[in-house]
């Protein structure tokens, strides 16, 4: 099969270092209840900042993206991030993602975003409709769940005390590939540009 036909699920992301990756698993193994069979919890291995979502991509676009995200980080030196906090969309009373937030230098991770998202839409691709908000995705929970289900959840997560503080180097942006199996996802790194060149 050409590299053109063969279709890849892609995104745009940031990587986090593997004491954060250690710290996030750590939280879901105090989060995670045998009864909350409906929430669908991220491998924490697979956990990273994305700043776009591409869908299916021919795999012979790679390299163009790739060009894209070069000029998209121009001018945008390594700048610093920590994540800490959780917290949940659209509230912890009705938990339906629970996230980790993400603080530091945001407006230059915002821009950056805002000029991967400018520099993908002369490729073709969708802009982001919504504001971008810094944050990472621990878990989400299924339609279905009951009520006292839910309550019994949002519990749990108000209750918990996620005092940790993971500071990191933002230095490079990463184009990734996403295989979806039935163990979960498998992340491979198409590329990499680094900030500041």
């Amino acid at each position: 099969m050409s590299d053109n036909l063969e279709q890849i699920r892609s995104f745009i992301a940031i990587e986090l270092p593997e004491e954060a990756r250690e710290g996030l698993a750590r939280l879901r193994r105090g989060l995670e209840r045998d009864e909350h069979r409906f929430v669908k919890w991220v491998d924490s291995k697979g956990i990273h900042l994305t700043l776009k979502f591409l869908g299916n991509i021919p795999a012979g676009q790679a390299a163009q993206i790739t060009v894209a995200i070069e000029e998209a980080s121009r001018g945008i030196s390594p700048f610093h991030l920590e994540i800490s906090g959780l917290g949940a969309f659209p509230s912890v009373r009705q938990p339906r993602v629970l996230w980790v937030g993400v603080h530091g230098d945001t407006d230059k991770l915002s821009r950056l975003q805002q000029n991967i998202d400018s520099a993908l839409a002369t490729l073709g691709f969708a802009r982001e409709e919504r504001p971008f908000v810094a944050h990472l995705t621990l878990a989400r929970t299924r339609e279905g769940a009951s009520g006292l289900e839910k309550r019994s959840f949002s519990e749990v997560v108000s209750s918990t005390i996620f005092e940790d503080k993971y500071p990191f180097e933002v230095e490079a942006v990463k184009l990734m590939r996403s295989q979806l199996m039935r163990a979960g996802a498998i992340y491979t790194c198409l590329s990499v540009v680094k900030l500041g060149r």
